[in-house]
């Protein structure tokens, strides 16, 4: 009886990139690697999805152990990542039928999207595809996002790493205006991001522990802005403590259903285009009080600093990508592996599974029952759920003063369709 060879897998990133995406990554190829007789090659998407649809793949199979051990510490995408949402299947089928050309003509059989939302239904709707066109594809979504908000999973990998980031820098420069606020800066803003959940936000709510401590004012994007209560407490601050200082979410909105920052334009995936916040929110002190301010907005540094990734975090973006390629050698398919919480002190997890369908294009708010009654700070059970994903130290190996990321040859595979596809 003749064996049929292993199917080789298809990896790919999507959206923004977090901390700790190549963890997840070194989680799927190591994984992979163990079982060379059901998984033939691992193949990656040079930018995400677009690479997938133009053939352009790169061969981890030319990547080194040590390399591929080394993403478990890098940040960035390794591999490349794009902001690309697939049109539904109903509207245009060739994207989609594009894949599955693409699938066949490198013998992929396993798929697993490494992103948010909007990546849970695209890997969705592949798997549908597939069987409607007769190459069935096992299909696995990675979770991957630092806004935190994917249903069902009690959190999101890239979130811990980038709420540790914004509570540490808040708290560093919460000390920084203390100290200089008799005769400077009596107001300092902090934007993070975070569009319709403010997760993030109030992760600066972790730097201070007793009454009094900064952040003072927390604005979420789940509580409507109200702009004399904001000034009134900003006043109220300042006069008790000497100074303000404010963690802000990208995504605030007055009772309107208006964001504050709202730019007029569109991302790849039709989303407003959001940031400025920040100076928006500061300005307002200014002009009610004559305050002098500061503001920062964390950008990409919360979402990149892998110099100051909480652990915890780390080991649950390797998780997730081990357990990916297990779900798919068990036979699973349109699933995402999800953490579960089993008690929080001490913190203990373990790894399930959702649907694809009951986690694509939904997202998961803070609760009201983590906000203060005033809206402006968090709960001590917002402080039960943040303390352990944010806990714990896993530092790269630094050289020169610097940290070590690892750089991949990125080997080219060759192409095989005569077809080319624009994006």
């Amino acid at each position: 009886m003749q064996r049929t060879a292993p199917k080789n897998a298809l990896y790919a990133q999507s959206g923004g990139v977090t901390a700790v995406i190549n963890a997840s990554a070194c989680g799927v190829i190591e994984t992979a690697r163990r079982y060379p007789k059901r998984i033939g090659k691992v193949y990656a998407g040079r930018h995400g999805i677009i690479g997938a649809l133009t053939e352009d793949l790169i061969d981890t199979s030319k990547e080194s152990r040590a390399t591929i051990s080394g993403l478990r510490y890098t940040p960035g995408g390794a591999f490349g990542s794009a902001r690309y949402k697939l049109a539904g299947l109903d509207k245009n089928r060739t994207q989609y039928e594009r894949l599955i050309e693409v699938f066949q003509a490198h013998d992929i059989g396993y798929f697993f999207y490494n992103g948010g939302n909007d990546s849970m239904d695209t890997a969705h709707k592949v798997s549908e595809i597939g069987v409607q066109l007769g190459y069935p594809i096992t299909c696995i979504g990675v979770p991957k996002t630092v806004d935190n908000d994917l249903p069902i999973t009690d959190c999101c990998p890239g979130f811990g790493s980038a709420a540790k980031y914004i509570a540490v820098s808040t708290r560093e420069a919460a000390l920084d205006v203390m100290s200089m606020a008799r005769t400077s800066t009596k107001v300092f803003v902090l934007e993070v991001m975070g569009r319709h959940a403010g997760w993030m936000a109030a992760a600066g709510g972790m730097a201070g522990e007793k009454a009094g401590d900064s952040p003072h004012i927390i604005l979420f994007p789940e509580i409507a802005f109200d702009k004399p209560q904001f000034l009134a407490k900003v006043k109220k601050s300042v006069e008790k403590y000497g100074y303000c200082v404010i963690v802000v979410s990208e995504g605030v909105r007055d009772d309107t259903g208006k964001f504050l920052a709202e730019g007029g334009t569109k991302d790849a995936f039709g989303h407003s285009q959001l940031g400025g916040v920040g100076p928006i929110v500061a300005q307002m002190t200014q002009e009610a009080f004559g305050y002098k301010f500061h503001w920062a907005v964390a950008d990409y540094l919360q979402r990149s600093a892998r110099h100051i990734a909480s652990k915890v975090d780390v080991e649950h973006a390797y998780a997730v990508g081990k357990a990916a390629v297990e779900m798919a050698l068990k036979g699973k398919n349109a699933v995402m592996p999800v953490i579960v919480r089993k008690s929080s002190k001490p913190y203990r997890w373990t790894i399930g599974e959702a649907p694809l369908a009951a986690v694509a294009n939904k997202e998961k708010q803070v609760p009201r029952s983590f906000i203060t009654a005033d809206g402006f700070g968090i709960t001590a059970a917002c402080r039960r759920y943040l303390l352990p994903l944010i806990s714990g130290e896993d530092y790269p190996p630094y050289r020169r003063g610097v940290p070590a990321y690892v750089t991949l040859k990125g080997a080219a595979v060759a192409k095989r369709l005569r077809s080319k596809f624009e994006v």
